[in-house]
């Protein structure tokens, strides 16, 4: 199968970055989003200043207002947010029929629990699903520095080599299950990582709660039919460790304004957030113990500090680690 071309949906700061790293990998990029003069802003000066300013975008990507060039691509990344790729996917579905399709977004959906896979092979059942995760700053893809993550499905190695550049480097992997999982919890976590940090509870008690973070999604993981070894790796703690220590994230940076006092009318929304109460329904349903999940809820409920949640964790019945 040819993977000369790549059409990438979704023209925010991570679907530039993507866009970024496939070209510097030597493929063919067409760059789609919604607005008409973002498009014409790609083509004639090669930027994206409202997404991703400061970077200037490689030559070989083209930039879209619509769906249609999207067809003629070998396969197609899908960058737009967790809560839009049904939408996105419905809109078009025979643009994926038989395609790769990478699905790069870090998210449950609402109502239905759903896993990004799973909504692809719902409207697209004869898409061929890969999933990209890891730890990655899309500032930091774009500008060509030192990236690894994660591309998980059925025979990926080819894939992996076509997005494979001088300084993005893709493994591959088996496990769509795990990699997207973890992918969607992470982001929760760092908004309790964030909080702890606001809190001023200390770097101790930081690193306790990512620990575990860590346990609580292995649980999860395996009750899906993931494997817990896909959590060793980039996908795992390599992403947890990096959105719940760096500012860099949204949600570590959300859960710090949380954990000082502020509500998130002032803070804007990052996707943990929205992946938080599907998180926890999930988990309920799955009848997994997730304390963390549950408390990153409360604290995004509002009306309940920080120290009454963190006093609460405490105070649950002891036990052994493993």
């Amino acid at each position: 199968m040819a993977l000369e071309t790549v059409a990438v949906i979704g023209a925010g700061a991570w679907g530039t970055a993507l866009a970024q790293a496939a070209a510097m990998a030597g493929r063919q990029v067409s760059l789609h989003g919604r607005s008409p003069d973002l498009a014409s802003e790609i083509n004639a000066f090669h930027t994206n200043e409202r997404h991703l300013p400061g970077h200037a975008l490689h030559p070989a990507i083209t930039g879209h207002a619509d769906l249609d060039a999207a067809g003629a691509a070998d396969f197609i990344i899908l960058a737009v947010p967790a809560q839009a790729s049904r939408d996105v996917l419905e809109s078009e579905p025979k643009l994926f029929a038989g395609k790769p399709v990478v699905l790069s977004a870090k998210g449950l959906e609402h109502d239905t629990l759903l896993r990004q896979s799973e909504i692809l092979a719902s409207v697209a059942p004869t898409a061929l699903p890969y999933v990209l995760s890891g730890p990655s700053f899309a500032a930091d893809v774009a500008a060509g520095r030192p990236t690894a993550v994660t591309l998980a499905g059925a025979d990926a190695e080819p894939l992996a080599a076509a997005l494979a550049g001088p300084t993005f480097r893709p493994y591959a992997a088996d496990d769509i299950i795990g990699v997207e999982l973890a992918g969607s919890l992470k982001n929760v976590y760092a908004l309790g990582c964030g909080a702890v940090e606001g809190a001023d509870l200390g770097a101790s008690a930081r690193a306790a709660f990512l620990a575990r973070a860590y346990a609580e999604m292995s649980r999860l993981v395996s009750a899906l039919g993931g494997s817990p070894t896909t959590l060793t790796g980039l996908a795992g703690i390599g992403d947890l460790t990096l959105s719940c220590t760096s500012v860099q994230s949204r949600n570590y940076r959300t859960g710090l304004a949380l954990g000082r006092g502020e509500t998130l009318e002032g803070i804007g929304l990052a996707e943990g957030v929205a992946t938080a109460p599907v998180a926890r329904d999930l988990a309920r349903k799955l009848h997994i113990d997730a304390p963390l999940i549950e408390a990153v809820n409360l604290l995004l409920a509002g009306g309940t500090s920080i120290s009454s949640i963190v006093a609460g964790l405490m105070a649950r019945p002891l036990k052994r680690e493993t």
